[in-house]
């Protein structure tokens, strides 16, 4: 079945999320994402799986042609779909696009590659020694840390872009002011406790900064608390803003601080929030359920 896939594969949405690291072990492409996700690129997974990869490119645009399907068959889309649904996999897409050195970028978790190894492996027509001797190689090491220790790959500390981001920041406000994202840091503890990938692309304070500033001209602030004063905002030297700092951000007045807090906790956090951690699903482990579920954090809770 011709898949009409261009290229090494179906267009979609690219996203922020950036690759780590990525090397070629033994002729195998892999990597691990910014979030963490190890992966193998497509033409890693044709080799594992001794597949050609034009039928990595069909199984990819079945799954999306078959994505609703509610009835499963024995084709290999369906042994997928299951394999992949009893893990709480539920993207539409089974790979993830990416943009690197330019170029778009196929990376399938090792969740997605697993799966379709296992199809070749084991429920395919033919057999394939190749696939069956990957599956166990995979099965008995794990395919996550036998990519991590390929690529001697270590988690990095899920907390450093928010310390360093806090210290640079520290006193950075006039005496008398305040500056958003000094104000937000109970949001951002969240996020990392809740394992987004917090970093200079998913810290929150720019959405907060734009909507609390549109708020504070609607409803024209300055005249009750005063005008808001320009200030130096710089980023640490592992931000890509570095190259233009020092920035110029508003600091405003600490009187408007009770104002400014109850905008956050009952506006921006139930009603704007939502919408930007949904944005962010891809960076998470549990994807849309699990951004659906932060989003939700914030909801007032309802008297019984």
């Amino acid at each position: 079945m011709k898949s009409g896939l261009p290229g090494a594969g179906p267009k979609q949405f690219v996203l922020e999320l950036g690759v780590e690291v990525q090397r070629d072990v033994n002729g195998i492409e892999m990597g691990v994402l910014e979030n963490g996700i190890p992966f193998l690129t497509q033409r890693g997974l044709s080799l594992v799986t001794g597949a050609h990869r034009s039928l990595i490119q069909d199984i990819s645009q079945e799954w999306e042609d078959h994505f609703d399907d509610v009835v499963l068959t024995k084709d290999r889309i369906s042994f997928i779909k299951q394999y992949l649904s009893q893990r709480g996999y539920t993207d539409r897409k089974l790979y993830i696009e990416t943009i690197r050195d330019g170029s778009p970028h196929y990376a399938y978790p090792d969740i997605v590659c697993m799966a379709i190894l296992e199809f070749y492996a084991f429920e395919s027509r033919t057999t394939n020694q190749v696939a069956i001797d990957s599956y166990r190689n995979f099965a008995a090491y794990g395919l996550q840390k036998f990519i991590y220790d390929s690529l001697n790959y270590a988690p990095g500390d899920k907390w450093q872009f928010h310390h360093e981001r806090v210290s640079i920041l520290n006193n950075a406000a006039p005496l008398g002011y305040f500056i958003i994202f000094n104000e937000i840091t109970g949001l951002i503890v969240d996020l990392i406790t809740a394992d987004l990938t917090v970093n200079h692309k998913t810290i929150p304070d720019i959405s907060v900064g734009q909507m609390w500033a549109k708020h504070w001209k609607e409803f024209n602030l300055s005249s009750t608390y005063g005008e808001r004063v320009p200030c130096q905002h710089n980023y640490p030297a592992k931000y890509p803003q570095a190259k233009s700092n020092p920035q110029e951000a508003s600091a405003y007045p600490n009187h408007a601080l009770a104002e400014f807090r109850r905008w956050f906790r009952y506006d921006y956090l139930v009603t704007k929030f939502p919408e930007y951690i949904l944005k962010k699903a891809p960076m998470l482990t549990g994807g849309k359920a699990e951004a659906l579920q932060i989003g939700s954090m914030y909801k007032p809770k309802q008297i019984k």
